[in-house]
């Protein structure tokens, strides 16, 4: 960017990480921010809160204290011919499931070289996008993120967001095609987020893809609920903390076929780096190294990490008591946007999966879809899923050619 332009920023979403860059990006000096949500009435009532009130980004530094940023952001809309003309760089933090209506309404108006951002983007996010934009996703740049920067939540709505806490790296993947951007996409979304965490490219866009973790929730469902007898339960059990053995290994092989996908991938195309899709186990090593007080197995990752603490099962409550609740994101949005992704991407490399299918076998049927019929991802429903097959991806070299 030359010195005196504007960044125009557009952030998609009305939850607890929209909430977090809308006050980013409008305290970013030389940095306009919009809003688009399309949910409901929310955009109506947030524009109002802003005639009246503060928006304060409330951030919790390393040392226990609090700084608050105060921002408001130019514009809150639900109308696209609004929010996207002009727009240098456009972040869709929504739930996955919610892309497809975002990429449909921003699609008559987004310019050539904006940089478009899943923060974080989730499996399959950029071949929907490439599917829905067309022509136009190639003049574009398109960026995913692993996970969201921060923790965070909103105190209270349309004014207040806290950040508990930012990750201190963040790793994404870029495909620039023909785009040619103001700036390097990297260096527009650190500009928005700040000093940390510190974001990188860190390989292909598969790469984000197989890393999504996503991954964890299905097998920990059907690990637990799979035999269930029917029987409601006096209190929530717990998800992570409460898992067994059993969940535990099942885990660990889907995440052995994940990376033997990466490497079947990195065989097939030598020049693709795929050594960024490492196992679960190492992903929990790493990532939650402050948390866990006992690294030595998956099992114990996962009952010893004291993030997570108290987080429990989704459960419906029924007469004072619960019964699980399959209806919940971890199921309807990590199966179809999720793990079913996973699958497509193993099946194009060549790679059995035992475990996801059995996985998914259960997952499918307490969510009323079909995806995987045997071990082949051919079901009905194949088409409300992002699996790489629904948008005509047929080999390596196909998923390699998506920009």
């Amino acid at each position: 960017m030359m010195p005196g332009d504007k960044l125009v920023v557009l952030i998609c979403g009305g939850g607890n990480g929209a909430h977090v860059l809308a006050g980013l990006a409008a305290s970013t000096p030389g940095a306009e921010a919009r809003v688009m949500t399309l949910y409901a009435d929310e955009a109506e009532r947030w524009s109002k809160s802003m005639e009246t009130n503060d928006f304060v980004v409330s951030v919790t530094n390393s040392d226990g204290s609090v700084e608050d940023l105060k921002a408001k952001p130019v514009l809150i809309t639900k109308d696209p011919s609004k929010a996207v003309p002009g727009a240098d760089i456009i972040f869709f933090t929504v739930p996955a499931f919610a892309h497809e209506q975002y990429f449909t309404a921003i699609a008559p108006y987004v310019s050539s070289h904006t940089v478009l951002v899943g923060l974080p983007g989730q499996a399959g996010f950029e071949q929907q996008c490439v599917f829905i934009l067309k022509d136009k996703a190639k003049q574009c740049a398109i960026v995913s993120f692993e996970s969201l920067p921060w923790a965070c939540r909103i105190l209270e709505f349309f004014k207040h967001v806290l950040i508990q806490g930012k990750k201190e790296t963040l790793g994404g993947s870029v495909i620039m095609s023909g785009c040619k951007p103001i700036a390097q996409p990297m260096e527009l979304v650190q500009r928005i987020l700040g000093n940390k965490p510190v974001v990188s490219e860190i390989g292909n866009y598969l790469v984000i893809n197989l890393l999504a973790k996503s991954v964890v929730h299905p097998p920990i469902m059907y690990g637990k609920w799979s035999k269930w007898d029917g029987k409601p339960f006096d209190s929530k059990p717990l998800f992570y903390q409460g898992v067994d053995e059993l969940q535990a290994r099942l885990l660990s092989g889907v995440a052995d076929e994940i990376v033997a996908t990466a490497k079947a991938i990195e065989k097939q195309r030598p020049s693709a780096d795929m050594s960024k899709v490492n196992h679960v186990l190492e992903w929990y090593r790493v990532n939650y190294a402050d948390q866990i007080t006992d690294n030595s197995s998956l099992f114990m990752c996962l009952k010893t990490n004291k993030a997570y603490d108290g987080l429990v099962h989704p459960m419906k409550e029924v007469d004072g008591k619960f019964m699980p609740d399959f209806k919940y994101r971890y199921m309807t949005e990590d199966v179809p946007f999720g793990i079913v992704v996973m699958k497509g991407i193993a099946e194009i490399a060549g790679v059995p999966t035992p475990n996801m299918d059995e996985v998914m076998h259960w997952c499918q049927k307490q969510i009323g879809k079909e995806f995987i019929v045997g071990s082949k991802l051919c079901g009905k429903d194949l088409d409300s899923s992002r699996a790489p097959q629904r948008y005509g991806y047929k080999t390596i070299a196909d998923l390699f050619n998506i920009g």
